[in-house]
């Protein structure tokens, strides 16, 4: 099977298709690692509502998608930065996806961000209001018996004036929760807004504030999520948690050689890259489980550059290629998104996430996806 595919100056090239899409596998109830797959949202295509105003959600769709992940055995991340939290998808949005996840899927894994998006920066004033805003969402994410990420607030960096500012407000917000919590440290190339979080950007100082609260609150914490896209600095982290406080990987580019660790540990995962990789990652992870080493990396490393392209700068785009790979595997009809971010990458750079994709075997049913990229190319002249 092969498809005209435009190259760099727009000339059409054959290219034939190589990939074997992967069989059908499931984690065991206890795997070698705890894994969340970050999942994408299905917006309602037929909405009248502009991309720029509330999101509208087709919720058969982006309940299916989640269905199919627990169906893998894979945990679920809900409402976080994959399903466009603070792109497109408000708090009261995330609110009603985190109920209608718990509803659907009562006895799964699934780890739901609460944040301070109720608010605008622009007009937060006090630490205070910080934390209340947190506290609304702990509270509410908690009444539906729902476990807590506690993401990163872009509130907070501005109203922030030292590392005690932060510690203040995370203590208050841990000691509200009933269940330990994974907290999220996002940087700046997933959110500008960011930028200087933790009170400084030394990563070092910001590592020792993180420490702190965690040996402050250990009770609380189930463990870090840590998404710089600098494998070093994750394992320094790694290496300084107490005892018991997993790393959880945010690295969508050195997944695999995080999660399979070394003499003194290894990281869980955490990862919005496990959306599109959703069926390799459990193959691989039942290889790692069977010591097979070797087999885990030959599954993975293939991977990486498929998502090197897909979270290349500006990285805060990177769930235009997830949903994209999303709507080529038949989990969704189109190719809209919230916010209409289906437009802010260019067409190489679906062409290069279709070839990376078909050679990892992750294209389901390649005739599908060569009909729909052909569509693609349609809508682009090509």
């Amino acid at each position: 099977m092969k498809i005209a595919l435009p190259d760099q100056t727009g000339r059409k090239v054959d290219y034939l298709l190589v990939g074997t899409p992967l069989p059908p596998a499931v984690l065991p109830p206890d795997p070698v690692r705890v894994v969340y797959s970050a999942a994408h949202v299905v917006a309602d295509p037929h909405t009248a509502t502009d991309p720029s105003g509330p999101a509208a959600i087709d919720w058969d769709r982006t309940l299916a998608f989640r269905r199919y992940l627990a169906g893998l055995g894979l945990g679920i991340a809900e409402a976080m930065d994959t399903a466009q939290r603070g792109m497109g998808l408000d708090w009261s949005r995330s609110l009603e996806l985190i109920r209608r996840t718990k509803a659907e899927l009562p006895d799964a894994l699934v780890g739901n961000g609460c944040g301070t998006d109720q608010l605008d920066p622009r007009d937060v004033i006090s630490i205070d209001q910080v934390t209340g805003a947190y506290l609304e969402q702990a509270e509410a994410i908690q009444a539906v018996g729902g476990r807590i990420i506690l993401m990163a607030s872009r509130a907070l960096v501005q109203v922030a004036r030292s590392a005690q500012d932060y510690r203040r407000v995370y203590r208050r917000v841990l000691d509200s929760c009933d269940q330990p919590v994974i907290l999220h440290w996002l940087g700046e190339m997933f959110d500008p807004a960011l930028k200087g979080y933790w009170g400084t950007d030394d990563f070092d100082e910001a590592m020792e504030t993180v420490l702190t609260i965690i040996e402050e609150n250990r009770l609380r914490i189930d463990g870090i999520k840590i998404s710089l896209l600098d494998k070093e600095k994750e394992i320094i982290l790694r290496r300084r948690l107490p005892a018991g406080v997993r790393m959880y990987t945010g690295d969508d580019f050195n997944y695999p050689e995080l999660i399979e660790g070394d003499a003194q540990g290894f990281s869980h995962a955490l990862l919005g890259i496990f959306d599109p990789l959703a069926l390799a990652a459990v193959h691989a992870l039942n290889r790692l489980g069977d010591g097979d080493v070797d087999a885990f990396r030959a599954l993975l490393d293939p991977t990486v550059p498929l998502a090197r392209v897909i979270f290349r700068a500006p990285t805060q785009y990177y769930k235009t290629g997830v949903v994209f790979l999303a709507w080529l595997n038949g989990f969704q009809d189109h190719f809209i998104m919230l916010n209409g971010a289906q437009a802010m990458r260019p067409l190489p750079y679906f062409t290069e996430i279709f070839r990376l994709a078909d050679g990892c075997g992750l294209l389901r049913d390649p005739s599908l996806a060569v009909d729909r990229m052909k569509t693609l190319l349609a809508m682009y002249g090509a």
